[in-house]
């Protein structure tokens, strides 16, 4: 199941954006995510943004315990930064598995270089200790973070991506409703210049992460 969030549309240029989230709900703000332009006809996976976004000012905790500035450790680092959370059936295992497998095709200097961060949406559960243990089975180098929820929703925002606080299915499961598009950041200008939906294989990744390791449009 999965909750929808659309784009507005502005003139001929702009496609309109659907967002999908794991589990389901009900919280859909109808406020617009970004203003994306799109070429007629274009397949590709990436959306390079007229306006990209600024990095969120997020301090929060990794892994081990110890206080993550998310602008200052990625300053001038490609970065691909995704909201989700360990619990998740579906997209969120998908999607970082993905970006793992297509890292591991980049030469080592450029693996060392790229940041991989993962935002829990869920930081109850997903403690830095937990973050730590699912992120090994996936790719050590991933930056886990976790903290307080409502930095965590605000710093989203500020990508455009809604979150919901994790709440109670109809079986009693906890779930988590989020955005699921991964931003790649600009080592160059430090800019969240392009977007990738959840339908984002790995052969995109594996095609478009040497050219955002430059800064390039993919």
């Amino acid at each position: 199941m999965r909750k929808k969030t659309f784009t507005a549309a502005a003139l001929l240029a702009v496609a309109s954006l659907t967002l999908s989230a794991c589990g389901s709900g009900s919280g859909d703000s109808g406020e617009p995510i970004a203003v994306v332009s799109e070429e007629a006809g274009a397949q590709k996976a990436a959306t390079v943004l007229d306006h990209p976004f600024q990095k969120p000012d997020l301090v929060l905790t990794d892994t081990n315990g110890e206080e993550y500035d998310l602008r200052a450790e990625t300053a001038g680092k490609p970065t691909l930064i995704y909201f989700g959370y360990t619990h998740c059936p579906d997209v969120c295992p998908l999607t970082m598995n993905n970006l793992a497998v297509a890292k591991k095709q980049l030469p080592r200097e450029q693996q060392d270089e790229l940041r991989l961060v993962f935002v829990t949406t869920d930081p109850e559960r997903d403690t830095p200790a937990a973050l730590g243990t699912w992120l090994k089975g996936i790719d050590s180098q991933v930056v886990g973070l976790t903290g307080d929820f409502d930095t965590i929703q605000a710093g989203a925002r500020t990508l455009g991506i809604s979150i919901d606080p994790p709440r109670k299915d109809d079986n009693g499961k906890t779930v988590s409703d989020h955005g699921t598009q991964v931003i790649a950041f600009s080592p160059k200008t430090d800019g969240g210049y392009v977007l990738y939906g959840e339908d984002a294989t790995v052969e995109d990744y594996t095609k478009d992460l040497p050219k955002i390791i430059k800064g390039e449009n993919p």
